[in-house]
């Protein structure tokens, strides 16, 4: 069932979106070689504490931290760790503010010093998927309508899609329907429609599309052990809009590439 939003409870998610964009930024001040990802996670939660709201991700369903962080071959929910940044390295930061009742969500991915061009061009593909898929994200459209956009043009560029893992409406929770693939059909899936909420994340892969779920549970990453990449936003459809929720302004203050 999806639950569509009023424009007082999109302004509340808007409020933790702030909150999130801003930690965001934190967090990107402090991506360098030599650094503990473990650390990241310290200053996100610090951060979103400090300003009166929860980290989304820490205790859900169990997971043990306030970051998804996930690295080079890393698609997804990856634990922040002692592990140190390396020269060369890609980190894909995920994370989750809880505010005033309402979830929002976010991820990026960052390259660590001197990374290959083929990578960098597959981080460049990625983020730039998440804007042709919000392009779509317009009220009469479909849920296929994104993920076709985004589909259609990572492999175009010889990249694959995770299949596996989608995006997703948000709200009072911070999974709710609909379900939001990166791959599909034009004109199919639900409608969107006013009030409709949705996080709207490429998760691009350089090799095989195929993953692989570690033993702790969670880690997820690709069969071959190339190197994926995710970007993430959160968008709110009206009749005349789509508005993006959150914002990667605070990280592109901070770390350019």
């Amino acid at each position: 069932m999806i639950h569509y939003k009023t424009s007082e409870e999109v302004q509340k998610i808007k409020e933790s979106a702030d909150i999130l964009a801003k930690a965001h930024g934190e967090i990107a001040k402090n991506i360098k070689i030599g650094v503990k990802t473990s650390h990241l996670d310290k200053i996100a939660e610090e951060f979103i504490r400090d300003h009166g709201a929860v980290p989304s991700f820490k205790g859900y369903n169990g997971f043990p931290a306030s970051l998804c962080i996930s690295v080079n071959e890393v698609v997804v929910h990856g634990f922040p760790s002692e592990y140190e940044l390396k020269d060369g390295d890609i980190i894909s930061v995920d994370c989750g503010v809880f505010h005033q009742g309402f979830h929002s969500d976010s991820a990026y991915t960052y390259p660590v010093g001197e990374v290959s061009s083929p990578v960098l061009d597959l981080l460049r593909a990625t983020k730039d998927s998440l804007y042709l898929g919000i392009e779509k994200a317009v009220f009469g459209n479909r849920i296929g309508d994104i993920g076709h956009a985004i589909q259609k043009f990572v492999e175009a560029k010889g990249y694959t899609v995770v299949r596996e893992l989608v995006g997703h409406g948000l709200g009072r929770n911070l999974h709710e329907s609909p379900e939001v693939p990166n791959y599909g059909k034009k004109g199919s899936g639900p409608l969107l429609k006013e009030g409709m909420v949705i996080a709207i994340e490429p998760m691009i892969n350089l090799g095989t599309r195929n993953i692989v779920q570690e033993r702790d549970g969670w880690t997820i990453r690709t069969a071959d052990r190339k190197p994926s990449a995710h970007y993430e936003h959160t968008v709110a459809i009206f009749e005349d809009r789509t508005e993006v929720l959150t914002s990667h302004k605070y990280i592109e203050e901070n770390y350019k590439f």
